[in-house]
């Protein structure tokens, strides 16, 4: 009798200190392969928004808030880069989430004890703060699923499908970053109901005009009078 040869399957590749080791649930890969792919253009538009705005970013008054508008939408379009490229690779998403993530937050740490720096109290820096604060909330949100897609079982996909979510979000918060880095005209429903209230102030305290008085008659000559 011969023998028999049994062949074993060979093990599943790991990933260390990741629990699920599969890839990214099939209704979402190919929106993190086109994000990818979306990612790398605004990228590259935006370096061109760069050298358009090359001045305002070396002015010495309001300089320091354009360089922090351009590193804040490169970082926003970087972080979808990041997590839509990692997560195309079994088991990397959740371990990039967490780093781009931390990444992200240190900028914005930076940033606003930059803006306090300046001393300044402004309309404008006070947008950015508030900017940079929702930006860190979108980061927090992502370090949380981050740790749930590593600490979840195989085949829960409800963190991941966040992330996707918080991809799309980082897409417009940089592209609004963006559009303000460049000068582009802001047209905000707030903006326009406050200046139509000052100007209707405005003409309410002016005084009314009457009709102009008449003009005295004018002098009779002498030399006329005399004849």
């Amino acid at each position: 009798m011969r023998p028999v040869l049994l062949i074993r399957p060979a093990p599943a590749r790991r990933f260390p200190g990741c629990k699920n080791h599969q890839v990214v649930p099939a209704n979402v890969h190919d929106f993190f392969a086109a994000s990818a792919g979306v990612a790398g253009t605004l990228i590259g538009l935006l370096f061109v928004a760069i050298s358009v705005a090359s001045g305002r970013l070396r002015a010495e008054v309001d300089g320091q808030v354009h360089r922090i508008r351009a590193v804040a939408a490169l970082t926003a379009f970087t972080n979808s880069l990041s997590v839509s490229l990692f997560s195309l690779i079994p088991g990397a998403i959740g371990p990039t989430a967490i780093s781009v993530a931390a990444t992200g937050l240190a900028f914005i740490l930076a940033s606003l004890l930059s803006l306090v720096r300046l001393r300044q109290v402004r309309w404008t820096i006070v947008r950015d703060a508030l900017f940079l604060v929702g930006l860190a909330v979108t980061f927090v949100i992502q370090l949380i699923e981050g740790i749930d897609i590593i600490n979840a079982q195989a085949g829960n996909s409800g963190a991941v499908d966040d992330i996707a979510i918080l991809v799309v979000i980082c897409f417009l918060l940089g592209i609004a970053r963006s559009w303000e880095l460049i000068g582009g005209p802001s047209i905000g429903i707030g903006h326009e109901v406050a200046a139509l209230v000052r100007a209707h102030q405005a003409s309410a305290g002016d005084p009314q005009e009457g009709p102009a008085p008449p003009a005295p008659p004018a002098a009779p000559d002498a030399g006329s009078a005399e004849r």
